[in-house]
């Protein structure tokens, strides 16, 4: 085993890592972190695609209890008596008789030196059963027009084509009432029908089932070798793999029809959402705890009875807004919050995922099923229509495989260690507290707090949490040594790979501590701007949320004002001195961006589309996060290569293509010659082969995009002063409007607003920051 840790020949590439701070070296003390202004907060990615150089075929080393830290690349080694020393607790710790052959020319691949990630893939004990396959319980709206069932059925058609073999399928089906399919029974098509009306509990539904007194497997049903239960089992008359229910679930739905329950005028549809999504919670409970199981709800307006309900039948009660909700003037908000927050806590004990395609012109509920989608790590996706690109392609390749594989991983929990005077607040992002306290744990809480570890029903390749910290209240003490000048953290993830294979992912980090008095250029050098506005965003978007009358677009301002008045350079009183580092200097243009993102700005928004779009905010990467905050924009023309362009309305042209990629929505937009052409039809002339290429170019980056990215973005193709152009200009900075002084570029643009500009932002800025 030695030979097999040691490796052959030269140590791995560099670890690419899946950790960014806001500060990449930390104050002493609580007083200095908080004149920082930006929270010492560190994104983690906690299943970022690694090497399989990084992949260690053993089991971690641990540290004694209480500890328990893995052995790590920082961790101090003596390799005469085979003894390494913890950094977070100090404790000396013997090598097991395994690491025998370890010497300072033969390291373990934990301890190098560039390994900071690296995953452990202990093989399997002996004569244990293989890994249990992939569950997908389908739950589907039928409360649809025909023309939109009929692109639900080809949506799903198309999933289970491509579905793994040996994924297990179920099927629900609901509008007035829930419909159990049971799928194995061959002879006759047998459904089990469930009230829509009130609140079933999880022992009704399987007293229903013909489960009652059922945990875990049912009973007398013992696995196979496969993992799955026996054939006889219960279980199989609703869970069948792929491989055997294609036909049956084919015919099912070819046999589909809207809901027949009458619907009266001046009424909405009958739509139970919320039982359906308990009695598939239930069913799984029972038969398959602890396994990676998805519900997936594909749904196509809102639920008007029984529990989680969030509008009556009445057409004349209208869907709630974010006034009624700040007004607290919607009557059914918190008790269906309050249904979905109980589902949450169901589905994470059982270790069982939500995911839910919304498919509406109205809203369907996904403000108040956020909580449930949101802590056990479910896939959400939202879209007027089930034929749209935007759902139907982002439906079908959560199934896929190889590269166009979303890395969907299951039953994940993170563990986070630290050195001692540093405490965890929370987490923001898709996880559960496991109410796991310590000496670690702080006294305020941000997010998902009081804990060292989380739960992760459902993770995937681009799952970023955001961890928040906290220093001890007292200044450090005289250990003044070289032992203590760099601080630790260690993320351990455990999880269940698509394979089903179990796996333990460990990321070690470290970082300087700093006395600010004397060294203050240090940290501003390790100020990451990205991750902090990233940080900031989720933290407003999370305080939006839980505090009422909170203003955050006062909140950023007043914190932009500190920072610059903190970390600027200065004459006091003359804005006209202001300068700041470099590592500051695109901060002030992230703030500006995010006071008129979606995440800050509700008001032409929906609740469920700021609810949407605050979850994916939530779980994205940096990267990604920071395109939702900032569109990226692509300039296009005869003259020059594709090349960056300023995010300004400046940078229309008449003899332009612009890319705009904001994440959530991709713009090509065509200046008024290049329109003109266009629709005079050149591209199609042999002798205007280059005006083709130049057509072609910006599609081609949009496919790229669009290739890996999900959701699926919206692609919106429109030319100058068309009315799909407001995609982009609302977008841009609006240093040119209908009432500015400045003289507009012939063939540019200008933008009807009374916001102000990112350069009278910066003034203001100046201004305020530098006053005594």
């Amino acid at each position: 085993m030695a030979a097999d840790m040691a490796g052959a020949g030269a140590p791995p590439p560099a670890d690419p890592g899946g950790v960014r701070m806001t500060w990449n070296a930390w104050p002493r003390s609580k007083v200095e972190a908080s004149k920082c202004v930006v929270p010492l907060a560190a994104t983690i990615s906690p299943i970022y695609p690694i090497s399989d150089d990084f992949v260690l075929p053993y089991p971690p080393l641990r540290c004694k209890p209480p500890c328990f830290a893995v052995l790590n690349p920082f961790c101090s080694v003596d390799f005469i008596n085979r003894i390494w020393t913890c950094p977070f607790c100090f404790s000396r710790n013997l090598f097991p008789p395994h690491y025998d052959g370890i010497s300072e020319s033969n390291v373990p691949g934990e301890l190098y030196p560039q390994l900071s990630t690296v995953e452990y893939a202990p093989p399997p004990a002996p004569h244990s059963l293989p890994p249990p396959p992939p569950v997908f319980f389908f739950v589907l709206d039928t409360c649809l027009i025909e023309e939109e069932l009929e692109f639900l059925k080809s949506s799903m058609r198309r999933a289970l084509a491509v579905l793994p073999e040996n994924a297990l399928v179920g099927l629900i089906t609901f509008g007035t009432q829930a419909h159990l399919h049971e799928l194995g029974c061959t002879d006759i098509s047998k459904v089990f029908v469930f009230r829509g009306t009130k609140e079933i509990t999880k022992e009704q539904i399987l007293d229903q089932l013909g489960l009652s007194g059922h945990r875990g497997q049912p009973k007398g049903v013992t696995p196979q070798p496969n993992g799955l239960p026996q054939r006889a089992g219960s279980v199989n008359r609703f869970l069948l793999p792929a491989s055997e229910c294609n036909y049956p679930l084919n015919a099912l739905l070819d046999e589909l029809q809207s809901d027949q329950w009458p619907v009266e005028m001046g009424n909405r549809p009958t739509r139970c959402t919320a039982v359906a999504l308990s009695v598939a919670a239930g069913l799984l409970g029972a038969c398959l705890p602890g396994t990676g199981a998805r519900i997936i709800a594909l749904v196509g307006g809102p639920c008007t009875e029984g529990p989680g309900m969030i509008v009556s039948k009445e057409l004349s009660e209208p869907l709630r807004s974010h006034k009624d909700l700040d007004k607290d003037a919607s009557p059914h908000f918190h008790k269906a919050v309050k249904f979905y927050e109980n589902l949450a806590n169901q589905l994470v004990d059982q270790g069982h995922v939500l995911d839910v395609f919304a498919a509406s012109l109205d809203q369907v509920g996904i403000a108040e099923m956020k909580v449930a989608v949101e802590r056990t790590g479910g896939l959400v996706v939202l879209a007027e229509s089930f034929g749209h690109p935007i759902l139907k392609d982002s439906f079908t390749r959560i199934f896929y495989g190889g590269e166009q594989s979303l890395g969907l991983s299951f039953n994940g929990t993170l563990n986070i260690n630290c050195s001692k005077d540093i405490k965890i607040q929370g987490i923001i992002g898709p996880c559960t507290s496991m109410q796991k306290k310590g000496a670690l744990c702080a006294d305020t809480v941000i997010g998902q707090g009081h804990t060292t570890a989380w739960k992760m029903c459902g993770l995937d390749r681009s799952t970023c949490l955001t961890v928040f910290f906290d220093l001890s209240p007292s200044e450090r003490s005289n250990q003044q040594g070289t032992t203590h000048e760099q601080l630790y953290i260690q993320f351990v993830t455990n999880y269940q790979n698509a394979e089903g294979q179990m796996r333990i992912r460990v990321t070690t980090i470290t970082r300087k501590w700093l006395d600010i008095s004397t060294n203050a250029e240090e940290l501003v050098e390790g100020f990451d701007q990205e991750t902090a506005a990233v940080v900031l965003a989720r933290y407003i978007s999370l305080k939006m949320e839980m505090e009422e009358e909170f203003d955050a677009t006062r909140w950023l301002d007043r914190s932009l004002i500190r920072l610059c008045s903190r970390f600027g350079d200065y004459r006091k009183d003359d804005p006209s001195s202001f300068t700041i580092n470099p590592n500051f200097s695109i901060f002030p243009q992230f703030v500006f961006n995010l006071r008129r993102s979606q995440f800050v700005q509700v008001f032409n928004n929906s609740p469920d589309e700021t609810a949407y779009f605050r979850m994916l905010l939530n779980r994205e990467s940096v990267t990604n996060s920071v395109v939702m905050i900032q569109p990226s924009l692509l300039s296009y023309s005869f003259s020059t290569t594709p090349t960056p362009a300023l995010l300004d309305v400046a940078s229309v042209a008449a003899d332009r293509i612009l890319l705009l990629d904001a994440y959530f929505s991709i713009v090509i937009f065509h200046g008024m010659t290049i329109a003109h052409w266009k629709n005079m039809g050149y591209q199609n002339q042999p002798e205007h082969q280059a005006f083709a290429q130049l057509l072609q170019a910006p599609q081609d980056d949009a496919k790229m995009i669009i290739k890996d990215r999900f959701p699926v973005p919206r692609l919106v193709i429109c030319d100058q002063h068309g009315s799909q152009a407001r995609f982009l200009l609302a977008k841009l900075n609006p240093s040119a409007t209908y009432n500015s002084a400045r003289e507009v570029t012939p063939g540019s643009d200008v933008i009807f607003t009374d916001d102000v500009s990112l350069q009278v932002f910066c003034e203001h800025l100046q201004r305020l920051a530098v006053q005594s």
